[in-house]
């Protein structure tokens, strides 16, 4: 059964903080649904109502271009080992870029990673569990040794080529202001 809280719990912080994966859901009313799946250490809960994560160079932005059109967000975090749970935190999101006065502040909150792109800050408005005991279980074998090196490799230059190149704009057109300060 389904249970809804206004606010984070200890018990919900605790079994964020165990988790190696989770899920963002972002659209605009007119732009398809974009469900991305996020990992590494890049998720910081900063009270009971407010959470932060890092966002990492992808081959695309589109969460990025929705929050700036709407800011609804969803996060959803999923036990794939021991007890079953599904946790989702629904709220309203802003986009930091590296040139916004908020981004030194929040980024000294995550382990230095190169391709470091945005962070989300979200007011978390809602907090939802639910019973997860459809899903399987599946083993933690470690986080791939991929982003991280391809990042170092591209350099900050080679990188916001990239960001020019391939994440500038949503797969429905709208701008991420990914190179740019964000309003």
């Amino acid at each position: 059964m389904a249970r809804q809280f206004d606010a984070l719990t200890e018990q919900h912080r605790a079994f964020i903080e165990r988790q190696k994966l989770f899920f963002v859901a972002t659209a605009t009313a007119d732009s398809r649904i974009n469900i991305s799946p996020k990992g590494m250490d890049s998720f910081r809960v900063l009270d009971d109502r407010q959470v932060l994560w890092l966002n990492l160079t992808g081959s695309g932005n589109e969460s990025a271009a929705h929050v700036q059109r709407d800011s609804r967000m969803t996060l959803l975090f999923c036990a794939f080992e021991g007890d079953p749970m599904i946790l989702r935190l629904f709220g309203h999101a802003r986009v930091l870029h590296r040139l916004d006065p908020d981004w030194e502040s929040c980024r000294d909150r995550f382990p230095a990673m190169p391709g470091a792109r945005q962070i989300f800050r979200m007011a978390v408005d809602r907090v939802q569990t639910s019973c997860g005991t459809g899903v399987p279980f599946y083993e933690y074998r470690g986080e791939r040794d991929f982003l991280n090196p391809w990042a170092a490799r591209k350099g900050e230059e080679g990188l916001r080529r990239y960001w020019e190149e391939k994440n500038r704009f949503s797969i429905d057109g709208i701008p991420t202001f990914v190179t740019e300060k964000s309003g």
